[in-house]
C-alpha cells in the first residue's frame, strides 16, 4: 500500500492506493486561512499536523487491515509558502502563503537584480518565498533573527513525519533561491536576500526516498515495517505526475481555484520575460512550464456568493454547447494576475453591463473571462517554443461542458476529459511514493488516464471568439489604470 497526501490551501486530501494505483480509501480534512490585513494570507503550520492526523486516522478506519501494509508515502503541497522555524524546528510565526501579496515591493526590488532571473528562471513574484523573507527581515526583525530554516508547507509536514529537513526540486523551484537549470540552491540568490545555504533543506528528486517515517508514528498507526517518505512535489508537478504528463507535447489545463495551463518539457527553456513559470519537474531531467491565472473557479465562487447561489446552480443556467461570446466582458483579476501581466494591484471588472443582463449572462461572462486569461497563458507559453499536442482538462470547472467548449475554442486545441477517478495531486504523490519505495522508473508508473471524451474547438465560432479575445486584451491597460 502507498499513501499520497496533498496539502491544498483549503485542506489536506489523502488517498491509499495499492501497487497498481487503485484507490483503496480516501479522506479529507479542512484547513483555515487567516487574512489579518488586506492582501495577507496565512495559516498555522501546526494545523497541518492536526489535519494530517485526521486524514491518516480516517484512511486507517476505512482501509481496515490493508492499512498496515504501507510501504511508502508521498507529499505534495501548495507552493511558495514561507514556513519559518527555529533551531528546534518550531514554527516562529504563521506561514505566509502563496497568495499573500504583502511583499510586492520586496519582490520588485529582487526582480531588478539580474542574478535573480538568471538563476531562478522566473520573475520574482510577490507570492514567491524569497521576497517574503525580505519582508520579514524588515518588518519582523526579531523573528528573522531566529530563523534557522525556511521550509515549504509540505516540508514542514515532512519534518513532523520524519524529523528531516528535506525538500524536492519542483517545490523548491518556486522559492527564487533555486538554480532551476542546475537543480541546486544558489548561493548568490540566497545572499541577495540575506539568507545562506545552512538555512535551506537538503534537496532530492521527487521520486527519490527522502527519509523514513518516525518509529513513534509507525507504531501509532500500526505499520508493520519501515515506511519510505518520497521527495514529493509541488501541487501542480504532482498533478502532472497523476495524469502522466512527463514529456514534451503533453499538458493539462486545470480549472481549479486558480487556472493553470501546464506543459511538460524534456529540456530547460526559461523565458521569464513572458511571466511564464519554468520549474523543475518532480522526476529527474524534466522541467515544466506553467501559466497561471489566479482566480478561475474562485471567480465563479465569488459570483455565486454575491448572488446567493451555488456555483453549480449558476453553471446549470448555461447550455452544454456555446453559441457565441457574451456582450458582457469579465476581467478575472480578483486577486491581481500572474501570467502574463505580473500585476498584483489590478482588480477585476465587468464591462458592458446592460439593464437586461441576468445571472446566466454574468455566469457566461465569468467563464469566458477565465478562458481569455488562460488564452493569455497559452500565448505567453508559445513564445518559448512550446508545441502542445495533447491537453487534458481537469479540475472542478471541467465538469461544465459549456466552460470546456469555451476554453477549447479559445485555445484552439481539443481538450480530453479523463474518465472519472482520482487524477489530482494526491494521486501524483502516491505515484511518487511507489517510485521511491520500489525503485520503479517514473515512466512505468505515471501513465496517462483513460479518456472519457474529447471536446473539439468550435471552428464555426472562431472569428467571434477571436474578436472577443481582442476586446479582452484591450481592456487590461484601461482597467489597470483605474485599479491603481
Amino acid at each position: 500500500m502507498y499513501i499520497g497526501l496533498d496539502m491544498g490551501t483549503s485542506g489536506i486530501r489523502g488517498i491509499l492506493v495499492d501497487e497498481a494505483g487503485r484507490v483503496i480509501a480516501e479522506a479529507d480534512s479542512p484547513l483555515v486561512t487567516a487574512h489579518p490585513h488586506p492582501g495577507w494570507s496565512e495559516q498555522d503550520p501546526d494545523s497541518w499536523i492536526t489535519a494530517c492526523e485526521a486524514v491518516m486516522a480516517a484512511l486507517r478506519s476505512k482501509a481496515g487491515p490493508a492499512f498496515r501494509n504501507l510501504r511508502g508515502l508521498g507529499l505534495s503541497g501548495h507552493m511558495h509558502g514561507a514556513t519559518l522555524v527555529d533551531a528546534d524546528g518550531k514554527a516562529l510565526r504563521p506561514c505566509i502563503l502563496w497568495n499573500d501579496t504583502r511583499s510586492e515591493a520586496e519582490a520588485a526590488a529582487l526582480d531588478a537584480m539580474p542574478v535573480m532571473r538568471a538563476v531562478s528562471a522566473n520573475i520574482v513574484f510577490p507570492g514567491f518565498t524569497a521576497p517574503k523573507l525580505v519582508w520579514v527581515a524588515t518588518h519582523e526583525p526579531d523573528v528573522f533573527a531566529k530563523v534557522a530554516r525556511v521550509l515549504l508547507p509540505k516540508d514542514y509536514l515532512r519534518l513532523w513525519l520524519t524529523g528531516d529537513y528535506i525538500s524536492d526540486m519542483s517545490d523548491s523551484a518556486g522559492t527564487s533561491w533555486l538554480d532551476v537549470g542546475a537543480r541546486g540552491w544558489s548561493d548568490p540568490a540566497l545572499a541577495a536576500t540575506g539568507m545562506h545555504l545552512g538555512q535551506m533543506p537538503d534537496l532530492v528528486e521527487g521520486s527519490a526516498p527522502a527519509g523514513t517515517l518516525r518509529r513513534s508514528l509507525q507504531d501509532r498507526w500500526g505499520f508493520d515495517r519501515e515506511v519510505i517518505i518520497a521527495g514529493g512535489a509541488a501541487d501542480n508537478a504532482a498533478a502532472a505526475c497523476g495524469v502522466g504528463c512527463l514529456n514534451d507535447g503533453l499538458g493539462f489545463v486545470s480549472l481549479g481555484t486558480s487556472g493553470v495551463l501546464l506543459a511538460a518539457r524534456n529540456g530547460f527553456a526559461p523565458a521569464p520575460e513572458t511571466a511564464v513559470h519554468t520549474f523543475c519537474h518532480a522526476v529527474p531531467d524534466r522541467w515544466y512550464q506553467m501559466g497561471v491565472t489566479l482566480s478561475a473557479t474562485d471567480s465563479l465562487n465569488w459570483l455565486a456568493r454575491n448572488l446567493d447561489q451555488t456555483p453549480g446552480a449558476l453553471a446549470g443556467r448555461l447550455p452544454d454547447r456555446i453559441g457565441g461570446p457574451s456582450p458582457t466582458l469579465f476581467l478575472p483579476y480578483l486577486s491581481g494576475e500572474r501570467t502574463p501581466h505580473n500585476d498584483a494591484k489590478t482588480r477585476g471588472a465587468f464591462i458592458g453591463l446592460d439593464i437586461a443582463t441576468d445571472q446566466a449572462d454574468l455566469t457566461q461572462a465569468v467563464m469566458e473571462g477565465v478562458a481569455f486569461a488562460l488564452r493569455d497563458c497559452l500565448e505567453a507559453m508559445q513564445a518559448t517554443g512550446l508545441d502542445l499536442q495533447t491537453v487534458l482538462a481537469v479540475g472542478g470547472g471541467s465538469r461544465s461542458p459549456f466552460w470546456v467548449e469555451t476554453l477549447a475554442t479559445l485555445l484552439d486545441l481539443p481538450l480530453s476529459l479523463p474518465q472519472a477517478g482520482e487524477l489530482g495531486a494526491a494521486m501524483g504523490a502516491a505515484r511518487l511514493a511507489i517510485c521511491a519505495a520500489t525503485g520503479a522508473a517514473p515512466e512505468t508508473v505515471m501513465t496517462p488516464p483513460e479518456i472519457a471524451s474529447v471536446t473539439d474547438p468550435r471552428h464555426d465560432l472562431r472569428d467571434a471568439y477571436e474578436a472577443a479575445y481582442a476586446r479582452y486584451r484591450a481592456a487590461y491597460p484601461a482597467i489597470r489604470g483605474l485599479s491603481q
